[in-house]
């Protein structure tokens, strides 16, 4: 996601280092990769010109900061600028007076609307909310199958009516049942087309009329650029919604319709899929959008996902586990499965600042390692897994777990050193010290310090590597 329009955005950065200051000279070349960045990610052109007019007053009127070069004065300007035409803020969900909260969700066919539908549900599930949904698409084959088996998936009831009654009629009971149970949302799906047709619009606009919706959502592929926006601002005008959904933004989306979406349709995004499982669902926040956008990363969503996956009470039992070294291989398997819960090793990669460079390549590499590492591991006995030293002393036991994850007893005999070399530095960063470093001073050499040896110390230093640090907002 955004890749490509990352990596042309930085050669605008490149433009303006070793300069100065910002100036009307100096400042053309930036701005032309920016245009450029955009509009090869699929922006609209209006939104486009509007975007660099406005960077450009602002990097010309912005007061030079003390020890800022210009061209990070350069990023945080566009940052600020990303984030104000993808609106700013997170706009929620909105909540009725009189429950329940009625949403009702519109899109196109192939867009993911049903599948945003259970997500949308879960995701209010986890913030302690009760939902209906309700099955009002009767002309896609299997539609409402879909939507029943969802349901069940995420344990939220489905309403239906089956495929011969009226959408219509089938909206109005389902939100009669919603108030008899007392539930706090209800979420009606309704059918998609190939295109937008009078038919369609006729009939969401009478389900709009019949259920009198506090959200309508319209659920738009990021995949379609510009067009989404477009889109947006066409179903605006003919039933009138109140928010968009972006659906497929872990493809491989150029960015076009986030960018584009709140300034032609003038209603913002309020989520975006991420996935294809039931859990990938984010409110979207445009200041993180920006920043990723920008590189550096999304922390504030990896620690909200983090929260969802991850027990306190397992946490401070784990950091005891660490502390004391009884980290096991057990421990070690259970913080993997967490952290594919969390998504793919990519998306969670994504997310870290300075993370955005590693390859696909380096991530299928990783991917790999991991499920390596699951064989090799569901292949020990119990008592293996709670005391690795029995496979550093046992040939034997190696080679038995070997044949039985598939791998070679080298792979395993990797693993089982590696493993330990971990929970070691673990152990130490635990205790406040740097891996490898005693309190009285030693050395690793794996961390660039040094080793005793009969004359003294020996030095482990070596050439030194550039290290080029990019500097974020917090620098600024």
């Amino acid at each position: 996601m955004f890749e490509a329009l990352s990596d042309r955005l930085e050669s605008a950065w490149k433009t303006l280092r070793g300069q100065d200051k910002i100036s009307e000279s100096n400042i053309q070349d930036a701005l032309r990769e920016v245009r450029r960045a955009l509009l090869e990610a699929d922006v609209n052109l209006q939104v486009v010109k509007d975007f660099i007019e406005e960077v450009r007053e602002s990097a010309l009127g912005a007061e030079v900061i003390t020890g800022v070069q210009p061209d990070q004065q350069f990023i945080k300007i566009v940052h600020d600028q990303l984030v104000e035409i993808m609106g700013a803020t997170n706009e929620p969900l909105a909540e009725s007076n009189k429950p329940p909260t009625v949403i009702l969700m519109a899109g196109l066919q192939g867009t993911g609307k049903t599948t945003a539908t259970a997500k949308l549900a879960l995701h209010l599930r986890k913030q302690e909310q009760t939902s209906l949904l309700v099955a009002t698409d009767i002309y896609r084959p299997a539609a409402i199958d879909q939507l029943v088996t969802l349901g069940e998936q995420i344990d939220v009831p489905v309403f239906q009516l089956g495929t011969d009654a009226n959408p219509v009629e089938i909206a109005r009971q389902g939100l009669a049942a919603a108030r008899e149970q007392n539930v706090d949302t209800v979420i009606v799906d309704t059918a998609g087309r190939l295109q937008i047709d009078p038919e369609m619009m006729s009939e969401l606009a009478d389900i709009k009329k019949a259920i009198k919706p506090d959200e309508t959502l319209l659920v738009v592929d990021a995949m379609t650029g510009q067009e989404a926006a477009n889109l947006t601002q066409t179903f605006h005008d003919q039933i009138g919604i109140t928010g968009a959904i972006l659906t497929k933004m872990d493809g491989d989306t150029r960015g076009g319709a986030a960018l584009s979406i709140r300034q032609i349709s003038g209603k913002p995004i309020k989520f975006v899929g991420v996935g294809e499982k039931v859990e990938a669902l984010q409110p979207f926040y445009p200041d993180r959008m920006a920043s990723r956008i920008l590189g550096m990363g999304d922390v504030l969503t990896l620690v909200e996902k983090a929260q969802e996956e991850f027990d306190i009470a397992d946490a401070e039992k784990m950091q005891k586990k660490i502390m004391e070294a009884q980290f096991d291989f057990t421990d070690f398997l259970k913080q993997m499965r967490l952290l594919k819960n969390m998504g793919s090793l990519g998306g969670v990669m994504k997310l870290i600042p300075g993370m955005n460079k590693i390859s696909n390549s380096q991530l299928q590499e990783g991917e790999t390692k991991l499920k390596q590492t699951e064989a090799m591991i569901n292949s020990m006995t119990k008592e293996e897994r709670k005391n690795p030293q029995l496979l550093s002393n046992s040939p034997s036991r190696r080679r038995r777990i070997a044949k039985g994850s598939g791998y070679t007893q080298n792979d395993v005999g990797k693993l089982v050193t590696e493993f330990q070399r971990m929970r070691s530095m673990m152990q130490q960063m635990g205790q406040g010290q740097m891996p490898g470093m005693s309190p009285a001073g030693g050395g690793n050499p794996m961390m660039g310090g040094g080793r005793p040896s009969r004359g003294g110390w020996r030095g482990g230093i070596g050439k030194k590597k550039k290290n080029k640090k990019r500097k974020g907002f917090g620098d600024l």
